[in-house]
């Protein structure tokens, strides 16, 4: 006899538990021996929207908060503080850590939920360190109102800070920047800069500003002289009128996560910005690896004929792109792995590529697919696995881990 669906719902709510759905994980961890050397996961996720009460009470200014308290009881038809998402990243319902996390019991010792659950899956996982960002704030650079962009990603900020960052080393943080209003963008990196687990800022690719545009220059110059990195985290927009041709969420996955961050990348070389701030470290999120072959082919190619149209730059756009940094996650695996060989030289993995899992999203990826790489030495698979990201990011704290780094 077939139990009706909502006594499976029951016993799932009963049953679920990240430690236990991540038990192979775990064991992978063991058998590699992760515990010998650092593990830094330069690109995990929370789902603020959990907390958006708390968030909100962040909020300065009065109308907006009250508006978004309005959308979050159903008391509104306006757009909210957060742009409706179209997608199916829950693989059709199928992907148990969405729905069922909220019910998840555990024990938080006092500290923050948010901060439990992500220390849970970073145990099984052997992971020393995280990099945390938003979820559904990853689509809030398409917000129609650039005020409410920016009253929330400041609210954001300040409740990370307060309430996550402030009571736990082993996670940290890139911040949001209201990339639509430059000025806002400025402002944050100057007040929080500074604080506690804040150890970069970052950009959602998923909008429709260049990043060239001279009211930018003196957040990076800002930025840069700080010494901390810039990150631009891919994302997708179905509505942008070239990827809305597209009819199957597989297509607009496997094209919008990386045509916003090419765009960007594009006019970041060709404008000359590697020239303009050579010391500031720039991170691309999320976007995979197979499309930095085809920048660097088709850019250096494209300089060969043109190189009048970018006079700032003093050698080939390849050399640009090899010299920034990339997030291993979600990483391509053809047939070939000659051509994933290939991929990782031309980047330069060894000391450009920083392993990441994208934990708890649909297409996540373990340490193992990093670590289990044949034509990877011992010391790249340590580099990729954190060695990259502690010298980028300059991570203390690690004890006798940090002696592992080459």
């Amino acid at each position: 006899m077939e139990l009706p669906l909502s006594d499976f719902r029951k016993m799932a709510v009963q049953e679920f538990d990240t430690a236990k759905l991540l038990d192979h994980a775990a064991q992978q961890a063991r058998d590699r021996k992760y515990s010998e050397f650092p593990i830094i996961d330069v690109d995990s996720h929370h789902y603020e929207s959990e907390s958006m009460g708390e968030i909100l009470e962040y909020m300065d200014d009065p109308v907006i908060q009250q508006l978004a308290m309005m959308t979050r009881v159903g008391n509104s038809k306006g757009v909210g503080v957060l742009p409706g998402g179209v997608g199916y990243q829950d693989m059709g319902g199928r992907v148990t850590r969405y729905p069922l996390r909220t019910f998840e019991k555990i024990d938080a010792g006092g500290k923050h939920r948010d901060i439990a659950l992500t220390k849970r899956w970073m145990d099984a996982m052997g992971i020393d360190i995280a990099v945390l960002f938003p979820t559904p704030m990853l689509q809030l650079g398409l917000h129609p109102q650039v005020e409410v962009e920016v009253a929330l990603a400041r609210a954001y900020n300040r409740w990370l800070c307060e309430r996550i960052l402030a009571h736990e080393p082993r996670v940290r943080s890139m911040l949001y920047l209201p990339f639509n209003d430059a000025e806002a963008s400025y402002r944050i990196v100057q007040e929080f800069g500074d604080k506690k687990g804040v150890c970069g800022f970052m950009i959602t690719s998923a909008r429709q500003r260049p990043v060239h545009h001279n009211s930018y220059m003196k957040t990076y110059a800002l930025i840069e002289e700080m010494g901390i990195p810039l990150a631009f985290h891919a994302g997708y927009n179905w509505g942008d009128s070239s990827i809305s041709m597209l009819n199957r969420f597989i297509a607009v996955h496997g094209l919008g996560f990386v045509i916003p961050n090419m765009i960007h990348m594009a006019n970041w070389v060709m404008n000359g910005l590697p020239e303009r701030f050579p010391k500031l470290k720039v991170i691309w999120i999320e976007s995979g690896l197979a499309w930095l072959t085809f920048m660097i082919q088709r850019f250096d190619n494209e300089y060969m004929m043109r190189s009048s149209e970018a006079p700032s730059l003093k050698k080939l756009p390849g050399e640009y792109i090899t010299d920034m940094y990339y997030t291993s996650q979600p990483m391509e695996m053809p047939k070939d792995t000659g051509m994933l060989e290939a991929t990782f030289r031309m980047i330069k993995a060894e000391t450009q590529l920083l392993y990441s899992s994208d934990y708890p999203h649909w297409d996540f990826d373990l340490p193992s697919t990093i670590y289990d790489l044949p034509f990877l030495s011992e010391t790249a698979k340590r580099n990729i696995l954190g060695g990259n990201a502690v010298k980028l990011f300059n991570i203390q704290g690690l004890g006798g881990k940090l002696a592992k780094v080459a």
